[in-house]
């Protein structure tokens, strides 16, 4: 039995974070470069697809601890509700408190894979002068509250009728599964807000703002632009949930049991 369930959550979310973002880094720098206004190969194409790794390394674990902390905090209080309206609103919480950490180092790590800058301590330095830790704020909450309101529920539900029909809990491999549909649909759905957000953080001198963003884009590129980068993101996050939950339910087991027997 877990005694400590909000550490458990804490730990094992950073784990999951961390070890999906490092391992597929190269795929979120090639789909950071489809992206990017100058188009992929002027941005860096191919080359040095490991450039941005040291914001997103620092950011990863403590965005992705304290998304699952709140997320399993706000399910536990609306217990009594029913489960998707659960799993939504704790999903949508998790995304607001886990974006003041994930933007400020989204916004080195992506300057950084769309060659805005030389180095990390460029980037650092120039962010610190300049300021602009929190452009795309708004634009990552509004692809990322959407992403996890589809997700989470997903995973949630393919859990319960797994768990239904084999009369079992999910192992961790079955909720790597299902984690993994759930995020390859998600990220297709929400693709046209990432473009969005890639925008404004990799060239926030063009972009002033989610409307014209999302207006200048449209008209100089058309409504196909939207989609830049989907086969990478789509990829990138199937593998990437198959990894993320499978590394949880695990990390959540083995710390549960340690904290549990402590």
């Amino acid at each position: 039995m877990d005694a400590h369930p909000k550490t458990t959550a804490l730990v094992a979310g950073g784990f999951a974070g961390f070890a999906v973002d490092v391992t597929l880094f190269p795929l979120d720098t090639v789909r950071t470069r489809m992206q990017s206004q100058e188009g992929f190969f002027r941005a860096g194409g191919f080359k040095n697809v490991y450039k941005g790794l040291g914001p997103a390394a620092l950011g990863s674990f403590p965005g992705a601890a304290v998304f699952f902390l709140t997320y399993e905090a706000t399910k536990d209080r609306l217990r009594g509700e029913k489960p998707s309206t659960a799993h939504a609103v704790a999903a949508s919480a998790g995304e607001v408190v886990a974006c003041l950490v994930r933007v400020p180092t989204e916004n080195l790590k992506q300057n950084l894979q769309a060659n805005r800058f030389e180095s990390f301590g460029a980037a650092l330095a120039a962010f610190t002068r300049r300021g602009g830790w929190f452009n795309g704020y708004l634009t990552t909450l509004l692809r990322d509250v959407p992403f996890s309101l589809i997700q989470f529920p997903l995973w949630e539900a393919g859990k319960a009728l797994v768990a239904d029909a084999q009369r079992s809990p999910c192992s961790p491999l079955e909720s790597a599964a299902l984690g993994s549909a759930a995020g390859a649909f998600s990220a297709a759905v929400t693709t046209p807000l990432d473009v969005t957000k890639t925008r404004l953080m990799v060239s926030p001198e063009k972009y002033t703002g989610l409307v014209s963003a999302v207006s200048l884009i449209f008209r100089e590129e058309g409504a196909r632009a939207f989609l830049k980068g989907i086969e990478p993101r789509v990829v990138w996050i199937g593998i990437g949930g198959f990894v993320y939950f499978g590394a949880y339910e695990e990390a959540r087991r083995v710390v549960g049991y340690f904290a549990g027997s402590g």
